[in-house]
């Protein structure tokens, strides 16, 4: 006769003479299970290494950081002198090192505040750079086409047409004669008077710059 046990099957003896009968585990059985939590105990072992790792790679991505946009996280003062420890090191050894110790101590702090925080810097960066390569873009449009310079000039009557009209000849001239952008750049800034800049930090707190500058 077969029943059931809480962890698998085991053999149920029956003793004909008494009447009664004995169960006995199915040690075959047993043995997978005893496999089971082994195989359990090493994915539990690697998932953990996996989240500390994650934790160590998050905690280098707040080195870079101003520390004033780390204030509003409310971090512990022993990571955030840690991660001031970090901008001073110069050797790799060293930095790797003291990473591993920022790792550790992010296991004290709540990941998603943080992950939220570099989401937002990561946006601002794109929003910026889409900004600049709208310029970068209007800038070529006007120095090829002009009804591209007349749709400017609509669009912002405010500009002064005629510094522009200049700067637009003076950077072709440039271009042809393959002279140094000066008018070129300053046609550049002149379009970003003339557009409302995302106003974004980087990861230093300092607003992206422009390869023109």
């Amino acid at each position: 006769m077969i029943g059931k046990h809480a962890r698998g099957v085991v053999h149920v003896v029956v003793c004909y003479d008494s009447g009664f009968a004995v169960t006995a585990p199915n040690m075959a059985h047993n043995d997978s299970y005893d496999q089971h939590d082994d195989d359990v105990e090493l994915v539990s072992k690697s998932q953990m290494k996996r989240e500390m790792t994650a934790l160590q790679d998050l905690g280098a991505e707040l080195i870079p950081l101003d520390i004033k946009l780390l204030e509003p996280l409310g971090l512990p003062e022993r990571l955030v002198a840690a991660i001031r420890e970090a901008k001073r090191l110069k050797a790799h050894g060293a930095i790797a090192r003291h990473k591993q110790y920022i790792g550790k101590l992010m296991r004290e702090v709540d990941p998603e505040p943080i992950r939220a925080l570099l989401a937002r810097i990561a946006g601002q960066s794109d929003e910026h750079n889409a900004w600049l390569h709208k310029l970068e873009r209007l800038r070529e449009k006007m120095l090829t086409e002009p009804k591209a310079v007349e749709a400017f000039v609509a669009e912002h009557p405010a500009v002064d047409v005629q510094h522009l009209r200049q700067l637009i000849r003076n950077a072709v001239k440039e271009r042809e004669q393959q002279k140094p952008p000066k008018a070129f750049r300053e046609l550049f800034q002149l379009l970003k008077e003339q557009f409302a800049q995302p106003v974004q930090p980087n990861p230093d707190g300092t607003l992206p710059e422009s390869d023109e500058e």
